[in-house]
């Protein structure tokens, strides 16, 4: 499984997360396998150019993603990224990529709704 969180660095299970997965300059991907990190990568956010949303949703999808770690996501993304089969959860509580990804593996993570979208940020 690739889980893919927005981050303000490329400092990977170091990066200090993004409020908004489309304004976060970075993605950090983490590559999970049997419960274990097996991987840590990253890439810079090419921004939504003239596709707006859905550009940012296919750079992500393009990342090879399984799932999304957001603090904060409008609904039309949210809706976007549900339709490609990308898992959207919700986090407002970590600061850090290793923070998220330990809180995900202890299964205190959740699924996000869209009730939560264009929720306020914390970071």
């Amino acid at each position: 499984m690739r889980i893919v969180i927005p981050t303000n660095t490329p400092d990977g299970l170091m990066a200090k997360r993004g409020a908004h997965f489309g304004r976060a300059p970075f993605y950090v991907m983490v590559d999970i396998e049997n419960g274990k990190i097996k991987d840590v990568d990253f890439a810079q956010n090419s921004g939504h150019g003239d596709g707006a949303c859905d550009n940012a949703v296919s750079n992500i999808k393009n990342l090879g993603a399984d799932a999304l770690i957001v603090a904060g996501i409008g609904p039309r993304p949210f809706e976007g990224f549900i339709n490609e089969g990308i898992d959207v959860y919700y986090d407002d509580s970590t600061n850090t990529v290793e923070e998220a990804i330990n809180r995900f593996l202890e299964g205190k993570t959740q699924k996000m709704s869209l009730d939560k979208s264009c929720s306020h940020h914390r970071f």
